[in-house]
């Protein structure tokens, strides 16, 4: 593991540190700054200490998305013309991976765009974690690495609650493999919350598929946006009898004024993971860290 270096962008220092630590490195020297028309200059420290190394750059392209997105590249930029022998992007969060297909005519795939971009800047590999959509692993002629935060939040709902009568939901359709495997692995029956989405961030829940009637229902998604979408799966499960409602969603992206809209929301805790910086601290709102399975994921790319 010495012989490997771990960069880290403005997005989530926090969290590269961590996984710095659990993997007994530290943060390689970088000075990232801004010209004042607004563009990203970056310089690597020691370029000599660089040369015919593995380097991991931690950084999400959470909001400001593009600025976060364009620091990325440019880091990248700066680390191979260093001499670097790879580049793996760690990106815990990333965006645009909501526009993953053409919805409308005239609209870009957006993702796929991003996509291209990354590979152009010569970064050789990629960890993800929890990405929206599985099929934009397609988008990449790189090693993809998805990573599942699934494991946190087992760990803490096994050992912080009481599921003798829980039962696991999936707030759309689409989700219901990722809820399946909380149900599988916890033993625990599978609810479906059937929803018409009427636009973007704006979701109208329609019905309940199984029976929640008193019980502890937990939702689990990818991420929490504007928490149009959970806040209402929440109302519909209180409404046919469930007793609590929690949800878990890996990316705490928390626009606008969602967290203090889910604050006074049916939905009792919410758990979301370091994938973003939180900005706020809410009353029922807890963090998990995903430093482990990070550090965990760059173990095993490192010994193949």
């Amino acid at each position: 593991m010495q012989d490997i270096k771990i960069f880290s962008g403005t997005s989530n220092e926090q969290l590269a540190q961590n996984v710095a630590k659990k993997l007994d490195l530290d943060i390689s020297a970088l000075t990232i700054s801004k010209f004042k028309d607004g563009e990203t200059c970056c310089k690597v420290a020691d370029e000599f200490k660089v040369i015919g190394r593995d380097v991991f750059i931690i950084q999400s392209t959470n909001k400001p998305t593009n600025d976060n997105l364009m620091e990325l590249l440019i880091m990248a930029a700066a680390i191979k013309r260093s001499g670097s022998k790879t580049i793996t992007a760690v990106i815990p969060y990333f965006g645009y991976a909501r526009q993953d297909r053409k919805t409308e005519a005239g609209m870009p795939i957006t993702a796929k765009l991003v996509a291209d971009l990354i590979q152009a800047s010569n970064i050789d590999r990629l960890i993800v974690l929890d990405i929206h959509s599985a099929h934009i692993v397609g988008f990449f002629n790189i090693l993809v690495e998805d990573i599942y935060a699934s494991d946190v939040f087992l760990e803490y709902l096994k050992s912080n609650t009481d599921l003798t009568n829980a039962i696991i939901v999936s707030p759309d359709v689409g989700g219901v493999a990722r809820a399946r495997k909380y149900s599988e692995f916890l033993s625990l029956p599978l609810a479906i919350v059937d929803k018409k989405r009427d636009a973007p961030n704006q979701s109208c829940v329609m019905n309940i598929i199984g029976d929640v009637e008193g019980k502890l229902a937990i939702l689990v998604d990818d991420m929490v946006d504007t928490a149009g979408t959970l806040m209402q799966a929440a109302k519909a499960l209180k409404t046919k009898g469930a007793t609590k409602v929690i949800a878990c969603c890996t990316h705490g992206v928390l626009s606008d004024e969602a967290g203090s809209k889910i604050e006074q929301s049916e939905i009792e805790e919410l758990l979301i993971t370091d994938t973003i910086t939180p900005t706020k601290t809410y009353k029922n709102i807890k963090v998990l860290s995903v430093d482990g399975i990070i550090a965990e994921a760059i173990k095993s790319l490192v010994s193949k």
